[in-house]
């Protein structure tokens, strides 16, 4: 099997058929096009987005309803291209789709983590193909931990 050797996870073997390809790559990430998902027991539901040309580039992701479990996902026609989905199909997240959002880490401007539900990456599970879509209803930094809610990953409704 291969291996990849990471920032953060040190040395990983991956199978081929775990690689998800992202054609156009990410914004502001234009030349990564293959990546790998990682889950650590230990930081459920956190997942680690991997890409297997640079060790360096791993992004964190959080699965979108687990972080507002009303999230409704709005696909385009050129999004559902991108994806290889038929025009005008509607699939579901969990099922046909992974919906992830990015998770940045609290700091100076940002006393708590926040997610980006304005740009979600997209999966589509059987084609293994992505793609980072605009969702315009949502904004780029979403709260992940909200008053009342102690340390709980999923904002409070």
């Amino acid at each position: 099997m291969p291996r990849i050797q990471t920032r953060c996870f040190d040395e990983l073997e991956y199978s081929p058929d775990a690689v998800f390809e992202f054609p156009s790559g990410l914004p502001g990430f234009e030349a990564e096009h293959a990546f790998v998902f990682l889950e650590q027991p230990a930081t459920h539901p956190l997942m680690f987005m991997q890409s297997l040309s640079r060790k360096d580039v791993c992004f964190i992701l959080l699965p979108v309803l687990a972080a507002d479990r009303h999230y409704e996902l709005r696909l385009s026609d050129e999004d559902l291209a991108a994806l290889h989905f038929p025009a005008g199909s509607r699939p579901q997240i969990g099922k046909d789709i992974l919906c992830a959002v990015t998770v940045c880490a609290a700091d100076d401007q940002r006393p708590h983590p926040t997610v980006n539900l304005f740009a979600p990456i997209l999966v589509n599970l059987k084609q293994k193909i992505g793609i980072q879509a605009v969702q315009t209803q949502y904004p780029a930094q979403h709260p992940l931990i909200t008053q009342g809610c102690g340390e709980e990953l999923a904002t409070c409704s």
